[in-house]
């Protein structure tokens, strides 16, 4: 059954504009699901009613087609236009293919909901996440390191350690807010008198102010200026990750500084890889110290040791050292998987043919 938006408003067909908006505020008022005795189903249908009797063409064709304007596409009754009542915020929408602008109502309903309302909790200040990245050796990203890096931001000042106050001088008590660090205020709307606590501008939150500025920074607390930070990063690192230094971001007055994220670069190293927590590496062997076994000085991340390599090797038989890897957990390393490639000679002499057509006749 089509809808009588009069009706729903209360209002004859010969209503003004001026007239329509003041009935809707008074009952908007009376019936808004957030208020105690609300009604959330009459709040949306007088709210649909409104938004085709205050707008001047949708009026004329509701006025024209009556009780056919819903079946022509323009209008369904029983949808609220664009109405979000999880956070009760205005915003526009469509309902069937007509378009609703709410107009003032956004600067209504976040007064009545927003900023004013929900006992004027300020959100805490904070400064900007930045980020950097530096790159470190292969044996440092093993073992771990400590690098010093030079960042220009907005830091903490120095003088007066962020209070803003000068050198030798104390903090008052703020006057704009009277040590509160909130500022109490009342505004009227169509709604009456709504009550509103924000954040103070003075002393952003804190309820003190420098009885004598800073002369560096001017009271803010806070400054552009290069400063240089420690690093440390930690043993068994992999290249591209990221190290978070938690308040080493830019600073903000009266607030908690941002983090910074430094993302680690390593360098390739020419004879190790990574394979977790092992690191492997090749060996090249001459065939004699593959079939005779022998013993070969290898280099580690440590420094070289010697390694036995038994007779009768094969090819790409792998020869594990323990704890030579990568360090991790408490005191343990991971293992050095050497890869064993024996060297066959390109041309044989005389000498060597013979000793191998020997072999050969041996079944070897």
């Amino acid at each position: 059954m089509a809808k009588d938006y009069y009706e729903i408003l209360g209002l004859n067909k010969n209503a003004s504009k001026d007239e329509i908006k003041k009935v809707f505020y008074k009952m908007a008022h009376k019936y808004h699901p957030d208020k105690k005795g609300g009604n959330e189903a009459k709040f949306k249908e007088m709210n649909e009613a409104y938004q085709v009797l205050s707008d001047d063409g949708k009026r004329s064709k509701y006025d024209q087609f009556g009780a056919g304007f819903e079946n022509m596409g323009g209008f369904q009754g029983g949808q609220a236009p664009g109405w979000d009542f999880s956070g009760f915020s205005a915003r526009g929408g469509q309902a069937d293919g007509m378009e609703f602008d709410f107009g003032n109502l956004n600067d209504i309903f976040s007064d009545f909901f927003g900023g004013g309302m929900g006992g004027g909790r300020a959100q805490a200040r904070r400064g900007r996440d930045i980020s950097t990245e530096i790159q470190i050796s292969f044996s440092d990203s093993v073992f771990g390191t400590e690098r010093k890096v030079l960042i220009t931001k907005t830091s903490k000042c120095a003088s007066c350690g962020g209070s803003g106050a000068k050198d030798g001088t104390k903090m008052e008590t703020c006057k704009h807010c009277n040590g509160q660090g909130k500022i109490r205020e009342q505004k009227r709307t169509i709604f009456g008198n709504i009550a509103s606590t924000k954040i103070c501008e003075v002393c952003l939150g804190t309820g003190e102010v420098p009885k004598e500025a800073c002369d560096k920074c001017k009271g803010k607390g806070v400054l552009r200026r290069e400063e240089e930070i420690s690093i440390n990063i930690p043993a068994g690192i992999h290249d591209g990750e990221m190290v978070r230094m938690t308040g080493h971001g830019e600073a903000v007055s009266k607030g908690t500084a941002g983090d910074l994220y430094i993302k680690i670069n390593v360098t390739v190293h020419p004879l190790f890889k990574r394979e977790g927590n092992d690191l492997a590496m090749n060996l090249n062997l001459k065939l004699s110290d593959a079939l005779l076994g022998t013993k070969y000085s290898v280099q580690t991340l440590d420094g070289d040791i010697e390694v036995t390599i038994p007779e009768g090797v094969t090819m790409n038989e792998i020869l594990r050292v323990r704890g030579k890897g990568v360090p991790y957990g408490k005191g343990k390393r991971g293992d050095l998987l050497i890869k064993l490639h024996i060297k066959l000679p390109d041309k044989l002499s005389r000498k060597s043919r013979e000793i191998i057509e020997e072999l050969k006749k041996e079944g070897i």
